[in-house]
């Protein structure tokens, strides 16, 4: 219970993204910075953080060992996570982004076949779990029925381009991951893996900031604050107790996956922070039936994971 719950808490504080990010765009920021900007601040506060805890130099070591990978990874699993979320927001109000991330429910469980497990000394491909997979279909109906008349009064073009990135980054965030978690095999604890992929990544924000520099000028103090705000919450806080939660059902698939589809409560978290600070209507009756459904997605979800008498595998590298 105690993943399910860990799993919770970092939606809570990721819920701050889609809330903030719409923001800075209403206020004329840019995507660009939007999303570069988080991961450069998100830095020093993780540094600090693995020194107080003596493990850095242990970090840099597992680094050195395959930082081919690391880069390629912590791309997918930071780049092409933040970036199309940041570009969405652009397109679509933070309540349509945060309902289309909870595909990450499913795109998460459809992974399994990508990665080995060991189960009673041999190797064998991973399976989509059927049963989680069913209780996250019950959460993303939840999340079809709050959404479903907000969308209906969106362009279609608007649609599509915040749509299409959140999908992208569905995707992206597990995978990325999970092949981190494959790398280091145990040896990095939440706040080591963190900092490593956000090292990893900086190059191609950096790259990002000189593009926007030179295409949208450089950002406002108010952006800049605001995307301080998301690094702490949502890059930090956020980022460390979700890999806490999958760390502890490591090599288990449809553990992982029902702590991934803890995240379906972002939803929730950002429609409450977009009515009381970016003063969003009150959702319709539709959207609160919804909202119980997801709520009773989660529990089920919840019941059925932790009373699965099924022994905890080890993941392999392919």
């Amino acid at each position: 219970m105690r993943p399910i719950l860990l799993g919770i808490l970092a939606a809570l504080f990721f819920a701050v993204t889609f809330v903030v990010n719409r923001a800075m765009d209403l206020a004329g920021g840019s995507w660009i910075w939007s999303a570069s900007l988080r991961y450069i601040f998100m830095v020093p506060f993780l540094i600090i953080i693995v020194l107080v805890r003596k493990n850095l130099r242990q970090l840099l070591s597992v680094m050195k060992e395959q930082p081919k990978s690391w880069l390629v990874w912590s791309f997918v699993g930071f780049v092409l996570f933040y970036a199309p979320l940041c570009f969405a927001a652009a397109y679509s109000p933070g309540w349509l982004i945060a309902g289309t991330w909870q595909i990450t429910i499913i795109s998460g469980s459809l992974l399994a076949p990508l990665f080995w497990v060991s189960i009673g000394g041999k190797r064998v491909k991973g399976k989509i779990p059927l049963k989680g997979l069913l209780m996250s279909m019950i959460i993303l109906l939840g999340i079809i029925l709050m959404q479903i008349e907000h969308a209906q009064s969106i362009p279609i073009a608007i649609v599509i381009m915040g749509i299409l990135p959140v999908l992208i980054a569905s995707f992206a965030y597990p995978l990325g991951n999970r092949k981190m978690m494959e790398i280091c095999d145990g040896r990095l604890d939440a706040y080591q893996r963190v900092l490593g992929m956000t090292l990893a990544s900086l190059p191609f924000w950096f790259l990002l900031s000189i593009y926007g520099l030179f295409t949208v000028g450089a950002p406002s103090l108010q952006q800049s604050i605001q995307s301080l705000i998301v690094a702490i919450s949502s890059g930090v806080i956020a980022t460390i107790l979700f890999f806490m939660a999958t760390d502890l059902v490591r090599g288990n698939m449809q553990k992982l996956a029902a702590v991934e589809a803890t995240q379906s409560i972002e939803v929730l978290f950002a429609l409450a922070g977009e009515i009381i600070i970016l003063s969003l209507p009150i959702p319709t009756p539709l959207s609160w039936v919804g909202m119980i459904v997801v709520i009773l997605g989660m529990v089920i979800h919840s019941y059925f994971s932790r009373n699965k008498k099924e022994p905890v595998t080890s993941t392999i590298n392919a």
